[in-house]
Protein backbone atom coordinates (compact mmCIF):
# COMPACT_ATOMS: atom_id res chain seq x y z
CA UNK A 1 0.00 0.00 0.00
CA UNK A 2 1.11 3.23 -0.73
CA UNK A 3 0.04 7.03 0.71
CA UNK A 4 1.22 10.46 -0.01
CA UNK A 5 2.58 13.31 2.71
CA UNK A 6 3.69 16.47 2.65
CA UNK A 7 7.36 17.25 2.59
CA UNK A 8 9.96 20.41 1.76
CA UNK A 9 12.08 19.49 -0.95
CA UNK A 10 14.46 21.17 -3.24
CA UNK A 11 15.11 20.96 -6.72
CA UNK A 12 18.57 22.84 -6.94
CA UNK A 13 20.81 24.47 -4.51
CA UNK A 14 20.68 27.92 -3.63
CA UNK A 15 19.25 30.12 -0.74
CA UNK A 16 15.90 29.46 1.34
CA UNK A 17 14.07 30.49 -1.73
CA UNK A 18 14.62 26.68 -3.20
CA UNK A 19 13.28 25.21 -0.71
CA UNK A 20 9.30 23.91 -1.87
CA UNK A 21 6.08 22.34 -0.13
CA UNK A 22 5.35 19.47 -2.28
CA UNK A 23 2.82 16.77 -1.80
CA UNK A 24 5.47 13.25 -2.01
CA UNK A 25 4.99 9.66 -2.34
CA UNK A 26 4.95 7.78 0.81
CA UNK A 27 5.62 4.04 0.63
CA UNK A 28 6.04 1.14 2.90
CA UNK A 29 9.79 0.44 4.36
CA UNK A 30 11.85 -2.68 2.93
CA UNK A 31 14.05 -4.71 4.82
CA UNK A 32 15.49 -3.29 7.74
CA UNK A 33 13.49 -0.09 7.07
CA UNK A 34 10.70 1.78 9.44
CA UNK A 35 8.36 4.22 9.14
CA UNK A 36 8.37 7.16 11.03
CA UNK A 37 4.94 9.85 11.51
CA UNK A 38 6.96 12.79 12.90
CA UNK A 39 5.75 14.64 15.87
CA UNK A 40 8.38 17.01 15.49
CA UNK A 41 11.69 18.05 13.21
CA UNK A 42 15.13 20.44 14.07
CA UNK A 43 16.73 22.65 12.04
CA UNK A 44 20.23 22.55 12.25
CA UNK A 45 23.22 24.49 9.83
CA UNK A 46 23.95 21.03 8.41
CA UNK A 47 20.08 21.90 6.50
CA UNK A 48 21.62 25.00 5.12
CA UNK A 49 25.06 23.36 4.21
CA UNK A 50 22.80 20.62 2.43
CA UNK A 51 20.41 22.99 0.70
CA UNK A 52 23.06 25.49 -0.82
CA UNK A 53 25.48 23.20 -1.90
CA UNK A 54 28.32 23.25 0.15
CA UNK A 55 28.01 19.47 1.40
CA UNK A 56 26.09 19.03 -1.93
CA UNK A 57 23.13 16.27 -2.25
CA UNK A 58 22.12 14.49 -5.40
CA UNK A 59 18.59 16.44 -6.71
CA UNK A 60 16.33 16.65 -6.28
CA UNK A 61 15.89 16.25 -2.70
CA UNK A 62 14.68 16.13 1.31
CA UNK A 63 16.05 18.01 3.86
CA UNK A 64 16.70 17.65 7.33
CA UNK A 65 18.62 14.92 9.41
CA UNK A 66 17.14 15.54 13.00
CA UNK A 67 13.56 14.26 14.06
CA UNK A 68 11.62 12.47 16.25
CA UNK A 69 8.03 10.72 16.46
CA UNK A 70 6.06 7.28 16.10
CA UNK A 71 6.56 4.12 14.64
CA UNK A 72 3.73 3.77 12.11
CA UNK A 73 4.77 0.48 9.86
CA UNK A 74 7.96 -2.00 9.83
CA UNK A 75 10.09 -3.37 7.53
CA UNK A 76 10.88 -7.18 7.30
CA UNK A 77 13.87 -8.18 9.62
CA UNK A 78 13.51 -5.26 12.18
CA UNK A 79 14.49 -5.99 15.34
CA UNK A 80 13.39 -4.82 17.88
CA UNK A 81 11.54 -2.30 16.49
CA UNK A 82 7.43 -2.06 16.71
CA UNK A 83 4.78 0.01 15.56
CA UNK A 84 3.80 2.72 18.49
CA UNK A 85 7.33 3.00 19.66
CA UNK A 86 8.91 6.56 20.21
CA UNK A 87 11.64 7.11 18.48
CA UNK A 88 14.45 9.92 17.75
CA UNK A 89 17.45 10.16 15.30
CA UNK A 90 20.25 12.66 13.91
CA UNK A 91 21.38 10.74 10.74
CA UNK A 92 21.24 9.03 7.77
CA UNK A 93 19.32 10.42 4.20
CA UNK A 94 18.50 13.66 4.45
CA UNK A 95 14.44 13.87 4.80
CA UNK A 96 13.27 14.77 8.12
CA UNK A 97 11.41 17.98 6.67
CA UNK A 98 8.17 16.10 6.08
CA UNK A 99 5.49 14.91 7.82
CA UNK A 100 6.02 11.11 7.67
CA UNK A 101 9.19 9.25 6.15
CA UNK A 102 10.77 6.35 5.54
CA UNK A 103 14.15 5.64 7.35
CA UNK A 104 17.22 2.82 8.22
CA UNK A 105 16.48 1.74 11.68
CA UNK A 106 19.99 1.13 12.39
CA UNK A 107 19.44 5.28 13.06
CA UNK A 108 17.03 5.15 15.84
CA UNK A 109 17.37 5.52 18.88
CA UNK A 110 14.38 4.51 21.76
CA UNK A 111 12.78 7.36 23.02
CA UNK A 112 11.99 7.48 26.47
CA UNK A 113 8.47 8.25 27.50
CA UNK A 114 9.65 11.37 29.65
CA UNK A 115 10.80 13.05 26.65
CA UNK A 116 8.72 15.43 24.74
CA UNK A 117 9.05 14.90 20.64
CA UNK A 118 9.97 18.56 20.61
CA UNK A 119 12.37 18.35 23.22
CA UNK A 120 14.12 15.18 21.45
CA UNK A 121 13.95 16.99 18.33
CA UNK A 122 15.61 20.11 19.88
CA UNK A 123 18.61 18.53 21.24
CA UNK A 124 19.03 14.91 19.51
CA UNK A 125 22.11 16.51 16.76
CA UNK A 126 22.52 19.15 18.95
CA UNK A 127 23.18 16.78 22.09
CA UNK A 128 24.98 14.20 20.71
CA UNK A 129 27.10 16.88 19.43
CA UNK A 130 27.79 18.34 23.01
CA UNK A 131 28.51 14.64 23.92
CA UNK A 132 31.22 13.90 21.33
CA UNK A 133 32.93 17.39 21.52
CA UNK A 134 32.76 17.48 25.38
CA UNK A 135 33.02 13.50 26.14
CA UNK A 136 34.97 12.15 23.04
CA UNK A 137 37.16 14.85 21.28
CA UNK A 138 38.80 15.44 24.47
CA UNK A 139 37.29 14.29 27.78
CA UNK A 140 37.12 17.21 30.08
CA UNK A 141 37.96 17.52 33.04
CA UNK A 142 36.74 19.28 36.63
CA UNK A 143 38.81 22.46 36.54
CA UNK A 144 39.45 22.59 32.89
CA UNK A 145 38.89 26.41 31.03
CA UNK A 146 38.00 26.13 27.58
CA UNK A 147 36.70 28.45 24.88
CA UNK A 148 32.95 27.96 22.93
CA UNK A 149 31.84 29.99 20.05
CA UNK A 150 28.57 30.95 19.55
CA UNK A 151 27.41 29.96 23.39
CA UNK A 152 23.62 31.10 22.77
CA UNK A 153 23.32 28.61 19.77
CA UNK A 154 21.42 25.35 19.69
CA UNK A 155 24.86 23.12 20.46
CA UNK A 156 26.28 26.02 22.91
CA UNK A 157 23.10 26.27 25.26
CA UNK A 158 23.58 22.62 25.47
CA UNK A 159 27.51 22.53 26.33
CA UNK A 160 27.30 25.38 28.80
CA UNK A 161 25.33 23.14 30.92
CA UNK A 162 26.84 20.33 30.02
CA UNK A 163 30.39 21.92 30.83
CA UNK A 164 28.81 23.11 34.65
CA UNK A 165 27.88 19.60 35.17
CA UNK A 166 31.67 18.46 34.61
CA UNK A 167 33.11 21.21 36.32
CA UNK A 168 34.51 22.41 33.70
CA UNK A 169 34.92 26.49 33.44
CA UNK A 170 33.83 27.21 29.96
CA UNK A 171 33.77 30.81 27.91
CA UNK A 172 31.51 31.39 25.29
CA UNK A 173 31.22 34.02 22.95
CA UNK A 174 27.83 35.37 21.11
CA UNK A 175 27.41 38.61 19.09
CA UNK A 176 25.40 40.86 21.35
CA UNK A 177 24.69 41.45 25.17
CA UNK A 178 21.72 39.55 25.30
CA UNK A 179 22.88 36.54 24.16
CA UNK A 180 25.67 36.04 26.83
CA UNK A 181 23.08 36.69 29.65
CA UNK A 182 21.44 33.80 28.04
CA UNK A 183 25.04 32.11 27.95
CA UNK A 184 25.85 32.83 31.52
CA UNK A 185 22.17 31.45 32.44
CA UNK A 186 23.53 28.43 30.88
CA UNK A 187 26.42 27.42 32.50
CA UNK A 188 29.34 29.66 31.16
CA UNK A 189 31.42 31.13 33.54
CA UNK A 190 32.19 33.58 31.41
CA UNK A 191 30.28 35.19 28.10
CA UNK A 192 32.41 37.89 25.75
CA UNK A 193 30.24 40.21 23.07
CA UNK A 194 32.57 39.55 20.72
CA UNK A 195 31.56 43.01 18.12
CA UNK A 196 32.09 45.09 21.51
CA UNK A 197 35.47 43.54 22.93
CA UNK A 198 38.41 41.99 21.54
CA UNK A 199 38.47 38.06 21.82
CA UNK A 200 42.13 37.35 21.96
CA UNK A 201 43.01 39.70 24.69
CA UNK A 202 39.90 39.23 26.80
CA UNK A 203 40.35 35.37 26.96
CA UNK A 204 43.83 36.40 27.92
CA UNK A 205 42.51 38.29 30.66
CA UNK A 206 40.55 35.50 31.90
CA UNK A 207 42.81 32.43 31.85
CA UNK A 208 45.83 34.75 33.41
CA UNK A 209 47.53 35.10 30.20
CA UNK A 210 47.52 31.32 29.85
CA UNK A 211 44.73 30.70 27.60
CA UNK A 212 42.56 27.86 27.04
CA UNK A 213 43.55 23.88 26.65
CA UNK A 214 40.56 23.94 23.77
CA UNK A 215 38.52 25.85 21.69
CA UNK A 216 35.32 24.69 19.88
CA UNK A 217 34.90 26.79 16.58
CA UNK A 218 31.50 26.21 14.41
CA UNK A 219 31.94 29.65 13.34
CA UNK A 220 34.84 29.14 10.75
CA UNK A 221 36.27 31.61 8.67
CA UNK A 222 35.27 34.96 10.32
CA UNK A 223 36.92 33.16 14.10
CA UNK A 224 39.61 31.01 12.79
CA UNK A 225 42.75 32.76 13.18
CA UNK A 226 41.82 34.65 16.46
CA UNK A 227 40.28 31.16 18.34
CA UNK A 228 44.54 29.82 17.38
CA UNK A 229 45.62 33.07 18.83
CA UNK A 230 43.18 31.98 22.37
CA UNK A 231 45.06 28.64 23.11
CA UNK A 232 47.50 27.67 25.14
CA UNK A 233 50.72 25.54 23.88
CA UNK A 234 49.49 22.10 23.09
CA UNK A 235 46.09 23.30 23.30
CA UNK A 236 43.46 21.67 20.91
CA UNK A 237 41.57 23.54 18.45
CA UNK A 238 38.20 21.79 17.92
CA UNK A 239 36.37 22.92 14.42
CA UNK A 240 32.98 21.41 13.89
CA UNK A 241 31.08 23.86 11.37
CA UNK A 242 31.50 26.78 8.80
CA UNK A 243 28.59 29.23 9.91
CA UNK A 244 30.54 32.06 8.47
CA UNK A 245 32.12 29.71 5.37
CA UNK A 246 35.21 27.66 5.04
CA UNK A 247 38.45 28.23 7.23
CA UNK A 248 41.26 29.18 5.48
CA UNK A 249 44.37 26.85 4.63
CA UNK A 250 46.53 25.99 7.57
CA UNK A 251 50.03 24.72 7.33
CA UNK A 252 51.95 22.61 9.87
CA UNK A 253 54.25 25.26 10.60
CA UNK A 254 51.38 27.80 11.73
CA UNK A 255 50.76 25.21 14.25
CA UNK A 256 54.49 24.89 15.01
CA UNK A 257 54.69 28.58 15.26
CA UNK A 258 51.68 28.80 17.46
CA UNK A 259 52.75 26.92 20.17
CA UNK A 260 52.40 23.04 18.94
CA UNK A 261 49.05 23.09 18.68
CA UNK A 262 46.24 20.14 17.80
CA UNK A 263 43.87 20.54 15.33
CA UNK A 264 41.08 17.95 14.59
CA UNK A 265 37.76 18.48 12.44
CA UNK A 266 35.11 16.28 13.96
CA UNK A 267 31.95 15.16 13.01
CA UNK A 268 28.91 13.45 14.66
CA UNK A 269 28.34 11.30 11.92
CA UNK A 270 31.73 9.54 12.38
CA UNK A 271 30.98 8.48 16.25
CA UNK A 272 27.17 7.54 15.20
CA UNK A 273 28.00 5.05 12.64
CA UNK A 274 28.84 2.55 15.37
CA UNK A 275 25.70 1.56 16.62
CA UNK A 276 27.00 0.48 20.20
CA UNK A 277 28.77 3.93 20.47
CA UNK A 278 25.75 5.47 19.15
CA UNK A 279 23.52 3.84 21.78
CA UNK A 280 26.12 4.87 24.84
CA UNK A 281 26.13 8.47 23.39
CA UNK A 282 21.95 8.71 23.74
CA UNK A 283 22.26 7.11 26.86
CA UNK A 284 24.11 9.61 28.57
CA UNK A 285 22.43 12.57 26.97
CA UNK A 286 18.43 11.01 27.79
CA UNK A 287 20.66 10.97 31.73
CA UNK A 288 21.78 14.67 31.32
CA UNK A 289 18.24 15.62 29.95
CA UNK A 290 15.98 13.39 33.49
CA UNK A 291 18.49 14.66 35.47
CA UNK A 292 17.85 18.00 35.11
CA UNK A 293 21.72 19.01 34.02
CA UNK A 294 20.81 20.09 30.64
CA UNK A 295 17.46 21.26 29.56
CA UNK A 296 17.46 22.16 25.73
CA UNK A 297 15.94 25.50 24.90
CA UNK A 298 13.74 25.75 22.12
CA UNK A 299 14.26 29.20 20.69
CA UNK A 300 11.82 29.39 18.03
CA UNK A 301 8.86 27.02 16.06
CA UNK A 302 7.70 27.15 12.51
CA UNK A 303 5.35 25.25 11.04
CA UNK A 304 6.65 22.67 8.72
CA UNK A 305 6.14 24.49 5.33
CA UNK A 306 7.65 27.46 6.94
CA UNK A 307 10.83 25.35 6.84
CA UNK A 308 12.33 28.68 4.75
CA UNK A 309 11.72 31.37 7.12
CA UNK A 310 13.46 28.94 9.68
CA UNK A 311 16.56 28.88 8.03
CA UNK A 312 16.77 32.29 6.93
CA UNK A 313 16.01 33.69 10.99
CA UNK A 314 19.37 30.76 11.51
CA UNK A 315 21.86 32.18 8.97
CA UNK A 316 20.71 35.62 9.92
CA UNK A 317 21.72 34.92 13.63
CA UNK A 318 18.09 35.86 14.17
CA UNK A 319 18.23 33.15 16.95
CA UNK A 320 18.82 31.64 20.28
CA UNK A 321 18.78 27.80 21.17
CA UNK A 322 17.46 25.26 18.91
CA UNK A 323 14.88 25.82 16.45
CA UNK A 324 11.96 23.17 15.71
CA UNK A 325 9.49 22.29 12.78
CA UNK A 326 6.13 21.96 13.96
CA UNK A 327 4.92 19.00 10.93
Amino acid sequence: MSSSTHAIRIERHGGPEVLQWQEVALGEPGPGEVRVRHGAIGVNFIDIYHRGGLYPLPLPSGLGIEGAGTIEAVGEGVTPWRVGDRVAYCSGPPGAYAQARVVPAKVLVALPEAIAFDTAAAMMLKGLTAQFLLRRTRALQPGDVALFHAAAGGVGLIAGQWARALGVRLIGTAGSDDKCRLALEHGYAHCINYRTEDLVSRVRELTGGKGVAVVYDSVGRDTWERSLACLQPFGLMVSFGNASGPVPPVTLTDLAAKGSLYVTRPTLMTHVADRAVLEQMAAELFAMLQGGQVVPRIGQRFALHDAARAQSALEGRQTTGSIVLQP
